[in-house]
């Protein structure tokens, strides 16, 4: 077994008189795909600097391998005073390694970044890509990675992940994208109360790994006294009752989109007209072809939707494709240049776009939500203590009285939410929510999203969280045209792929057909021959005579198999037997798609071969 490439040991870090964390030890490996987790404040990005060699331990020990190359991503890029981006990117060159050099092209390309831009203008997302942009030119070793995510928009974040997977070197990053974390991991790293942890399984197992964890712990603080447990008991329940309550919530949004996707279907239809006078006082807005342009540039053209009361809509797409213009025209902000835009009456809504302009930094968190003074503060109608209210944001009671500006990033998001969520609103509109949040934090938004009755607009590029809280999705893929579908994230792109299956047989066929026209003027002169008539094999003809009743079978198992997942008694009662329902439904599914790929070949090859 080759030795680590970086082995810390014993690592104590201590902060306002207090252990950050004590006792940590951890050997990177060559191979090593480690996430790095844990509560906002726990000290995650600390401990990673620490890895990185970007600060020193109070205490402990440090051992990286001889030539081995380190290269670390910061949650925020600073580019000193780089000209430009090239210059920037470059600066992590040593001068025996100016062989790399030709890479920042091709990187920025990738990250569609302008070598010569000044990196000091460039926006968060700009900045983030030149910094990953930097991380990666020199190839290291060892690459360590803190919120990479953070500002990416879903095609870049794909880019990462296959880059992530063809690196040769050991990783580890720090992230709240669920979805990301499960396709890149081998191994977690969770820093939890001042513990690290290890389990080397990929993160998609890791609730129930950290459940199991919480149970152990849960059982031997039983036998402690009360004094000991009542420290510790209401973040380890409080975590472990979520994650199963969102869970159960699941059933809930699986009718939620059912319901959506017979609105997104009609939406366009001729029916609309008498749709929408039937549904009078239920519609929040009506948009009816419209169009945006800025410039030369379509931003939007002939889109339309219709958002009900209790929609949970999310629009996604990259970066410059326009999704804030489009949530603008949707929420009258913005006036489309075509179409027509309808808001339903007594809206209140309440917009949350994640530049914190709202707190202050020399006001307390108690303060900050109780701003007429007091202890009580109003929640959506409700009077609420102001601790009791933060506790379920996840901050403790010591904190209540602390300033602001001692939050951490993620801290200060959650408190931003406590606040805003507090007003009474019927529109939440939510842009970017998920930056700097842990998986905690996520757990509970997700949480009072689902049971949020109002409307909510969201965008986001999580794609986790858009498959836990939206029942449709606006997907804008930035040339000028939005479409909408019936789920998440996942389900759009299944739908996108069983169209893209479509339009190839399409093009198939097409071509096909096009080889039987006569293209020389020897074959027009020539006499038609009557075409001889073939037949099919004898597996092609049973397979033609038995698909569609295949079809039709399977058909009736998807069915079936969707009515039982409504069942909101099953999740509860089996989790199992409801798992092993979704994946036989989702390879039902597949099943169907290629058994009518499979018939529309053969339907094709009658037709050459001259079948009636």
């Amino acid at each position: 077994m080759a030795p680590p490439l970086i082995n810390i040991n014993d690592i104590r870090l201590t902060f306002g008189g207090n252990d950050l964390f004590s006792d940590v030890s951890v050997a990177i490996g060559e191979r090593d795909r480690l996430c790095l987790v844990g509560r906002n404040g726990g000290g995650k990005s600390t401990l990673l600097k620490i890895i990185a060699g970007e600060i020193e331990a109070d205490g402990g020990e440090r051992f990286v391998q001889p030539g081995c190359k380190v290269a670390y991503l910061a949650q925020e890029p600073r580019f000193g005073d780089c000209a430009t981006v090239e210059g920037y990117v470059l600066g992590a060159l040593e001068d025996h390694e100016q062989d790399y050099a030709y890479r920042a092209d091709m990187l920025l390309d990738a990250v569609k970044i302008d070598p010569k831009a000044d990196p000091n203008t460039l926006s968060g997302g700009e900045g983030r890509r030149a910094a990953i942009a930097r991380a990666l030119i020199a190839d290291p070793q060892v690459l360590l990675l803190d919120e990479p995510t953070n500002h990416l928009d879903l095609p870049t974040i794909e880019w990462l992940e296959s880059e992530i997977k063809a690196f040769r070197g050991a990783v580890v990053v720090i992230s709240h994208d669920r979805a990301f974390l499960n396709a890149i991991s081998n191994g977690v790293l969770w820093l939890d109360r001042g513990v690290l942890r290890r389990n080397d399984q990929s993160f998609a197992l890791f609730d129930e790994w950290s459940e199991e964890v919480y149970r152990k712990e849960s059982e031997e603080r039983a036998k402690l006294d009360k004094l000991i447990a009542q420290e510790s008991v209401w973040a380890v329940q409080g975590i472990t009752a979520r994650r199963k309550r969102n869970q159960g919530r699941l059933r809930r949004l699986y009718e939620m989109r059912h319901e959506r996707s017979q609105q997104v279907g009609r939406i366009g239809n001729v029916s609309l007209a008498s749709e929408t006078g039937s549904t009078s006082g239920k519609v929040v807005i009506e948009a009816t072809d419209i169009g945006k342009s800025w410039e030369d540039k379509h931003i939007i053209s002939g889109f339309s939707t219709r958002i009900l009361r209790g929609d949970k809509v999310g629009i996604i797409g990259p970066n410059g494709a326009g999704k804030t213009t489009l949530l603008k025209i949707l929420t009258g902000q913005l006036e489309a240049d075509e179409g027509t835009v309808k808001i339903g009456t007594n809206l209140t809504p309440t917009y949350f776009d994640q530049k914190r302009a709202a707190l202050d930094d020399t006001k307390t968190l108690w303060d900050t939500l109780c701003d007429v003074g007091g202890d009580q503060i109003m929640v959506r109608g409700n009077p609420r203590h102001v601790v009791s209210y933060l506790r379920d944001f996840l901050f403790d009671e010591k904190q209540a009285r602390s300033p602001v500006g001692a939050l951490s990033g993620g801290e200060r998001n959650r408190l931003l939410l406590a606040k805003e969520l507090a007003k009474p609103t019927n529109l939440l509109i939510m842009d970017e929510p998920t930056n700097d949040l842990d998986m905690d934090t996520l757990d509970l938004l997700q949480e009072m999203l689902s049971e949020y009755e109002g409307t909510l607009l969201l965008v986001s590029h999580d794609r986790d969280f858009l498959d836990r809280v939206v029942t449709s999705s606006i997907v804008m893929e930035g040339n000028g045209t939005a479409v909408e579908y019936p789920g998440g994230y996942s389900d759009y792109v299944h739908m996108r792929k069983l169209s893209a299956q479509a339009d190839n047989s399409t093009i198939q066929t097409s071509t096909k057909i096009g080889k039987k026209q006569p293209n020389t003027k020897t074959e027009v002169a020539s006499p038609a021959k009557p075409k001889a008539k073939g037949k099919l094999s004898y597996k092609d003809q049973r397979d033609y005579d038995m698909l569609p009743a295949s079809i039709e079978k399977l058909e009736g198992e998807i069915a079936k198999l969707e009515a039982d997942l409504t069942d909101g008694s099953l999740f509860t009662s089996d989790p199992a037997a409801f798992q092993k329902k979704v994946d036989r439904m989702e390879a039902a599914r597949a099943e169907v798609a290629e058994a009518e790929e499979r018939w529309l070949e053969l339907e094709m090859l009658r037709e050459e071969l001259g079948i009636e």
